[in-house]
């Protein structure tokens, strides 16, 4: 039987497989860094530390991320 842990990696590397991160627009303000992203047809602004959670499989769901709404 397969930890969770391996459940959970195999379960992520699904998600990054069917889920592709498109970063379409980058700010850098006051020292920080925020990207626009596009997830399945979704846009979403995001920092750096949720970028890299989108990138290494999370759904923007289970980061309770809300759209973008157009400027």
């Amino acid at each position: 039987m397969a930890s969770s842990a391996t459940s959970q990696k195999s379960k992520r590397a699904a998600v990054r497989k069917a889920l592709e991160v498109y970063i379409t627009a980058q700010r850098f303000s006051a020292g920080g860094y925020s990207a626009r992203v596009l997830v399945d047809g979704e846009a979403y602004w995001v920092d750096e530390f949720r970028l890299s959670q989108l990138q290494q499989g999370l759904s923007p769901a289970e980061l309770e991320l809300t759209p973008a709404t157009d400027d």
